[in-house]
């Protein structure tokens, strides 16, 4: 993702989910895009996949996405089915999200390199042993521009600054419901979005998708639970035939 090393930090300080859109189709056209090309999208990745899979002339085929259910489930609210068990929800939601909040205050999230990734990691996925990935981690946004650049799509969503006239169209698309087959993952353990959001999800979601929970795994699913990941991606992903 832009800002994470080794990947640059981009010139034009965006981080908007548009930006991200902006990239991922820039990577298809450098690999060298095909009719059957497919989105994974994992976070920020996930929220990124679902705007380009809301995109009415996508050039993808399909749509992967893990642990971040697509804004259209909760968006508008007054039309969202039990809305009155969402209600319920989003309070304990909002403890859990505390982070968001905390990174729009001034200069103190920049001094919190140190003790917020790793906090994080411990309570969205409680039952895994990160270190590993910690280090990794450490090295994309260590630095204190890696770390700036990690708050950055946070700021941009949270406090719906203008993208840069290059990214306006495809920002406009993130929020919108998912046009492509898309299969929706999510760990039973995760604790940074609550697993009961899976029911909001599939009601978005086009004819031929599908939501699979993940058991044994919290929001790093695809790290904790690799094997069990592969086997749900692999078929839904393949050509037809």
């Amino acid at each position: 993702m832009r800002g994470y090393a080794p990947s640059a930090i981009p010139a034009d300080g965006s981080y908007h989910v548009g930006a991200l859109m902006d990239d991922a189709l820039r990577v298809r056209s450098a690999a060298g895009a095909t009719e059957g090309d497919v989105l994974i999208g994992h976070d920020w990745g996930a929220i990124a996949v679902a705007g380009l899979a809301a995109m009415p002339d996508s050039p993808f085929s399909r749509a992967v996405i893990m642990s971040v259910p697509p804004a259209a489930a909760f968006r508008p609210l007054g039309r969202v089915p039990d809305r009155g068990r969402l209600a319920r929800e989003l309070p304990h939601q909002l403890l859990r999200s505390w982070y968001i909040l905390y990174f729009q205050l001034p200069w103190l999230p920049e001094r919190s390199a140190s003790w917020v990734p790793r906090l994080l990691w411990r309570r969205w996925s409680p039952n895994y042993y990160a270190e590993e990935d910690l280090r990794h981690v450490d090295a994309a946004i260590g630095t204190a521009e890696g770390w700036r650049a990690a708050l950055g799509p946070y700021r941009a969503t949270i406090r719906n600054t203008r993208p840069p006239a290059r990214y306006a169209e495809l920002n406009r698309w993130w929020t919108e419901a998912p046009q492509l087959p898309v299969l929706y993952l999510h760990g039973r353990d995760d604790g940074c979005a609550a697993v009961a959001f899976t029911h909001w999800t599939e009601r978005v979601l086009p004819p031929g998708s599908e939501v699979a929970v993940v058991e044994q795994a919290g929001h790093f699913l695809q790290l904790e639970q690799p094997e069990a990941v592969a086997k749900l991606i692999l078929p839904f992903i393949a050509p037809p035939g």
